[in-house]
Formats: structure tokens, C-alpha cells, sequence
């Protein structure tokens, strides 16, 4: 799975890089009945 580093924003497929950690390079699905989509938009915000 391909990962972005949050730092420099290059791609790896290490879990570190630049001495941090790094995140899932792509996005959820989408879907219709979304169930967290509420709390996703919110974290999305910052209010969460």
C-alpha cells in the first residue's frame, strides 16, 4: 500500500519516513449510506 510521508510529502511504502510517521495515500471509499461520514466532516473541521 502506498503511504505519504506528512513531512516532505514524498510517497514510500515504508510505515516511517523522515522520522515520522506516515499516512494511507489514498482516499476512502465513497458511498451513499456513508455511516461515519458525519464524523469524518467534523474531523475534517477540526471541531472533533
Amino acid at each position: 500500500m502506498i503511504k505519504k510521508c506528512n513531512e516532505c510529502g514524498s510517497y514510500t511504502l515504508q510505515d516511517s519516513h523522515c522520522s515520522s510517521k506516515t499516512e494511507n495515500a489514498r482516499p476512502a471509499k465513497f458511498s451513499y449510506p456513508d455511516k461515519y461520514g458525519k464524523y469524518r466532516r467534523k474531523a475534517k473541521k477540526g471541531e472533533v
